[in-house]
């Protein structure tokens, strides 16, 4: 079996990987970023090399633990774990201990480093991440809606919707996991937003604003989005941070104060135990000199970024 991110696929494992390519309308072309491939696979115990390929790729691990593989740099992925691999011939591989089950989407156009930036990645080198419930549910819909439809354009606005939808979740807005979230649960959330998580809200208070009894509103959360409250205000935390410290050069305490972490040690500790990271490698990584993709260097990037 040919694929666009795998080589050598044993046989035995083929029939367990689908993939389909998009072929874009008009208006999603002038998006300026769409859906290029998508695809899912599954893998036993052993090492699998990935293919070069020129779209940054998001992949996230729905089942199993495994090691992420590029270039000099090693990722531990496990369930819920997502990383974006950089277009390029960087050598790449995944190493699987046993049973371990993958999506992937490759995204083409012009503001797709956009995309990949909005959605708390490095463009240069993997940066293992965690993925809302939400995203992973659109992520599998993606696949489906591709494959049925690959090669065509029939599916171009369903997929641009549900690729929206993947960011507008990573950055707290109200999606649901099969809707659009409940007035009571929405309200929580654009509250959450509109204080850009700096005050920490207990679990007692975000019941309040939802005007729900708490451990009514506690399952009503997590069946809207997947996981429980505290834990969906965490992850928010993190990402918000992540854009403090690489996009407006914040410090790791003055990051940390912002999204109501005053003590730097706790903060560092949380940030890595979300991003796998500590912050100042972090920053370190986000700021790397060969941080060039495509003969394009960051600061000019980041000026079409702007645009």
């Amino acid at each position: 079996m040919e694929s666009y991110l795998l080589q050598n696929i044993p046989d035995e494992l083929a029939s367990l990987a689908v993939e389909g390519f998009h072929k874009p309308g008009s208006l999603t072309l002038a998006s300026g970023a769409w859906i290029h491939a998508a695809g899912s696979f599954v893998l036993e115990q052993g090492t699998f090399p990935l293919r070069g390929h020129e779209q940054w790729v998001w992949l996230a691990l729905e089942a199993g633990d495994v090691l992420l593989r590029w270039d000099q740099h090693e990722l531990v992925l496990k369930a819920g774990s997502t990383c974006f691999l950089p277009g390029g011939s960087r050598p790449c591989e995944i190493v699987a201990d046993g049973h371990a089950r993958c999506l992937w989407i490759a995204l083409e156009g012009p503001l797709s480093p956009l995309v990949v930036r909005k959605m708390g990645a490095l463009l240069h080198m993997p940066l293992r991440q965690g993925a809302l419930p939400s995203q992973l549910y659109l992520a599998s819909q993606i696949v489906q809606v591709i494959v049925r439809h690959s090669g065509s354009s029939d599916a171009t606005y369903q997929l641009q919707h549900l690729l929206y939808g993947m960011i507008a979740s990573h950055w707290g807005q109200p999606v649901a996991m099969d809707a659009m979230l409940s007035h009571e649960i929405a309200k929580v959330v654009d509250t959450l937003r509109a204080n850009q998580y700096r005050d920490n809200f207990s679990l007692a208070e975000m019941a309040a604003i939802s005007r729900m009894p708490m451990e009514t509103f506690r399952k009503r959360f997590v069946a809207e989005v997947g996981m429980p409250p505290l834990s969906y205000v965490l992850h928010c935390k993190m990402e918000r941070a992540k854009e403090l410290l690489r996009d407006q050069n914040y410090s790791v305490r003055q990051a940390g104060v912002e999204v109501g972490m005053q003590d730097p040690y706790h903060f560092s500790k949380q940030f890595k135990n979300i991003v796998g990271i500590s912050p100042s490698a972090f920053m370190k990584q986000a700021s790397a000199p060969n941080a060039t993709i495509r003969g394009v260097t960051k600061k000019e990037k980041g000026k079409k970024d702007t645009h």
